[in-house]
């Protein structure tokens, strides 16, 4: 799925590690799972100043080691990016990890830039996060030119209709990702990033996980509950994923929300004088989908960057329509384009591109970063992150968490059918929706956990917050999941619109963190209201 923390506004700063100081010791009661693995286990966090673009004085970064595969911890070790920001309160608790979702997000810029909305959290925690395996810092996955093929054996054109050329084209596009991913690609996936987190957990010496999860961050706690049960603290869940609609499910309702959120920010812009497409609500709708459609046909070029083309445009929309507070800078973004012929507003809503539910660079028409690739088990600087990091370590995430591959004879038979229901649930978003589907074909076959083990958790109380009009994480994700942890799962519903809530509901936040500091939980059922 593609969703994330929803206040991440435009622009965060990359990052690049200086790995200095000192670190508390790990916590000497865990369970190391075996003599092969108590090394990672017992190790210590270095923590230093985090070098790069407007990077906060007081934000420490490090990086903990973890096997490259915890069947054989002998076989290799990756190092995962890190950053903090140190208890302030008199009472501390230890730490609390979060996730801002993606799959695919790197969690340190995001932390960076977005920092004063878990000041509070600091009264009894180190604030802590982190890039995932693959991710950011964290030995990045990319496919080089096999995003580009991919994308390509989805769209309108008369060569992705022939279902021959797009098994040729995603067959290409899978095994671009192998050749620039290095080692890291095989490992990948939610059920070995959780069990990073636990080494997380114990170097930062803590007992227990307290653990904030937005969107893709909710199916990565769900996972760690299943396979640590008796190690769960305090973890709240916000933007609940989905343990058991099929991708094809998922990106159907992904594109009937974001559909759904377009339509309400078309109404508003129509109100207002500065809306680049006029009066009526209905004219605004055909002319967003003839401008994607003719970016895509005719890309429009940069000064200082590759060409913006109508996937830019759709990652653009799909950013700012996860909050009503980034609307007005959609809507001078849009004009910018279409009076001024000027890119820029565009591709800093953009970020990573179409796959990116927030930005992560300063400036994302960087042109001059190529797609690098991380042989060895080392943190890589910012130059070397590839500029499709975030889209190819979705696609893998998501396909080594999910077991069934598309067959050639399936997508030969289903493709056209699939495309017509994607173009129905959005015209705008849906063909892009669509490789929600078939971007597994290829690949090895993933893992079973998420969808058969990740139910009946014996853990303690969790808090899963669901928004009512979330365009990425629908309302019934929370109620699904939650019936699916079982007991251990209280549900608070944020009667609001928007990508999770903690970032725009004083509700929501305020709910979580009591839930955090003090354990205070909400009833189960209970909710938050727009005026709240």
């Amino acid at each position: 799925m593609l969703s994330t923390y929803r206040r991440c506004a435009a622009g965060a700063a990359t990052v690049a590690l200086a790995l200095l100081g000192t670190g508390r010791p790990p916590a000497a009661s865990a369970d190391t799972g075996g003599p092969e693995l108590s090394r990672f286990y017992h190790q210590r966090i270095e923590w230093g100043p985090c070098e790069g673009v407007e990077m906060p004085a007081d934000l420490r970064c490090g990086k903990v080691t973890v096997p490259l595969d915890y069947a054989r911890p002998g076989a290799g070790t990756l190092d995962l990016a890190m950053a903090r920001y140190e208890a302030t309160g008199k009472k501390k608790r230890g730490s609390v990890l979060l996730n801002f979702g993606g799959p695919g997000g790197a969690g340190i810029p995001l932390l960076a830039h977005s920092g004063e909305d878990f000041m509070g959290l600091t009264d009894g925690y180190d604030v802590v996060t982190f890039d995932p395996r693959g991710v950011g810092r964290s030995s990045p996955v990319s496919c080089g030119e096999g995003t580009d093929q991919f994308l390509e054996a989805t769209d309108d054109s008369d060569d992705a209709r022939d279902p021959r050329a797009s098994l040729k084209l995603l067959r290409k596009a899978a095994a671009a990702c192998r050749e620039h991913s290095g080692p890291v690609l095989p490992h990948i996936g939610t059920v070995n990033v959780s069990r990073d987190l636990d080494v997380m957990r114990a170097a930062l010496g803590d007992d227990k996980l307290d653990y904030l999860g937005f969107s893709y961050g909710t199916r990565l706690g769900a996972v760690y509950a299943a396979q640590f049960p008796d190690r769960v603290g305090r973890m709240a869940l916000d933007g609940v994923d989905t343990l058991t609609d099929t991708p094809s499910e998922q990106g159907l309702a992904a594109a009937r929300g974001q559909q759904t959120a377009l339509e309400h920010y078309l109404e508003a812009c129509t109100e207002e004088l500065t809306c680049p497409f006029g009066e009526d609500t209905r004219s605004a709708r055909e002319q967003v989908v003839a401008l994607v459609r003719s970016l895509d046909e005719n890309p429009v070029p940069t000064a200082d960057g590759p060409e913006l083309t109508g996937e830019d445009l759709v990652g653009a929309m799909s950013q700012a329509l996860y909050s009503e507070e980034l609307w007005p800078a959609l809507t001078e973004a849009l004009s910018s384009l279409l009076l001024d012929g000027d890119t820029r507003r565009v591709r800093e809503l953009a970020g990573g591109g179409s796959a990116a539910p927030y930005p992560l660079r300063a400036d994302p028409a960087d042109g001059d970063r190529k797609p690098g690739r991380d042989q060895g088990g080392g943190l890589v600087a910012e130059e070397d992150v590839p500029l499709d990091n975030l889209p190819a370590a979705l696609m893998a995430v998501n396909c080594a968490d999910d077991p069934d591959r598309p067959s050639a004879g399936w997508i030969t038979e289903e493709i056209g059918r699939l495309r017509a229901a994607y173009e129905k649930a959005s015209p705008v978003f849906g063909p892009y929706r669509l490789t929600q589907v078939l971007m597994c074909h290829g690949r090895p076959k993933g893992t079973d956990f998420v969808q058969q083990r990740v139910r009946d958790v014996d853990t303690a109380k969790m808090l899963l917050v669901g928004t009512r009009g979330d365009p990425a994480t629908p309302y019934r994700w929370t109620v699904e999941t939650a019936q699916r942890l079982g007991p251990s799962a209280v549900v608070l519903d944020n009667r609001d619109d928007g990508h999770t809530g903690y970032g725009s509901s004083k509700c929501v936040h305020r709910k979580i963190d009591d839930f955090l500091l003090y354990g205070s939980l909400p009833d189960h059922g209970s909710s938050c209201g727009p005026e709240d």
